[in-house]
């Protein structure tokens, strides 16, 4: 679709400070119409992946909602959770089931983004979510991961002089 609105979500993560970012840049066209990026803990790059698809959505339905909008990730793990997973996690209780009855059933890393996640796409049937090759020259994509590494490694170096603001004030 000619009309289809381009939105790129990444997300980058530190394993050392548990901390990351993520990243949404909204193309209509060849023109940037949005661009967002935010800082937080997690637990995995997972985690900074399915935030950004929650971020893009959420502003998908604040600012183009009834527009044909394709979402593109670099992230397998969004687009299956989003195709595949989440409609079972749902009927699920939002559990992992075994197939071994006595199994306990397990929780979902990160639950409560694919719950937002989950409901978001419900309200907004017409967006789909595609998978691109990350850094491979693809425009949005480029940039969105460049947002999201940037605000991860600025967040993480003010934690660091904090940090160290901090030991040599205990020093005193």
């Amino acid at each position: 679709m000619p009309d289809t609105l381009h939105i790129d979500a990444d997300g980058s993560f530190d394993a050392a400070s548990l901390t990351g970012g993520w990243a949404v840049v909204a193309l209509d066209g060849d023109q940037r119409m949005h661009a967002a990026s935010g800082f937080d803990t997690g637990l995995s790059n997972n985690t900074f992946e399915v935030l950004a698809a929650v971020k893009a959505l959420s502003w998908i339905e604040a600012e183009a909602a009834g527009r044909a909008v394709t979402v593109w990730t670099d992230s397998n793990h969004v687009v299956e959770g989003c195709r595949r997973w989440r409609a079972i996690w749902r009927n699920n209780g939002w559990k992992r089931i075994d197939p071994n009855l006595r199994a306990r059933r397990r929780s979902i890393p990160d639950a409560h983004l694919w719950q937002q996640l989950d409901a978001l796409l419900q309200n907004n049937s017409i967006v789909e979510v595609e998978l691109c090759k990350g850094h491979s020259g693809i425009l949005g994509n480029d940039h969105a991961d460049a947002l999201a590494r940037n605000v991860a490694r600025i967040r993480s170096l003010e934690d660091d002089q904090a940090v160290n603001r901090r030991r040599r004030c205990q020093r005193r």
